[in-house]
């Protein structure tokens, strides 16, 4: 009788991963990001363990946005109190605060758990070329 094997948290194996997402498409990026965080892409993928790899992702701010979505798109934060809502533009996001509108992005494509806040911890964003990962990765860029 064939078993499927349930993974434990502590039998996980985590790999680097390295991604350059000069030229790449931003939303493509961020589904790759999300099915490896996951951990999704592994066969002893289990739901409910978080056994997804590290992602280092380089380059960020050279990623291509189709459409008009640099002017028109903008994200929305709220404090709680009346009236406090305030929204910024991609295009400035993409400038000013490159880790946060990928994590933001990556984060709406987890699970909304303390699994998911497990998971997003593993995601590091650079704007440039270099990263100071170079000794964990052993794998190429993709």
């Amino acid at each position: 009788m064939n078993m499927t094997k349930a993974i434990k948290s502590h039998e996980v194996e985590r790999d680097w991963v390295l991604i350059d997402a000069k030229g790449k498409t931003f939303g493509r990026i961020l589904t790759e990001v999300a099915t490896l965080l996951r951990g999704k892409h592994k066969p002893l993928y289990t739901p409910n363990v978080d056994c997804g790899d590290f992602v280092v992702i380089i380059n960020a701010k050279e990623a291509k946005f189709t459409g008009t979505k640099l002017e028109d798109k903008e994200y929305f934060r709220h404090s709680g109190y009346f009236g406090s809502t305030k929204s910024t533009k991609l295009s400035d996001m993409l400038e000013n605060s490159t880790e946060k509108l990928y994590r933001q992005a990556v984060r709406g494509m987890l699970p909304k758990t303390n699994l998911g806040k497990q998971m997003i911890k593993k995601l590091k964003v650079y704007s440039g070329s270099e990263h100071p990962h170079t000794a964990q990765l052993n794998k190429g860029a993709k």
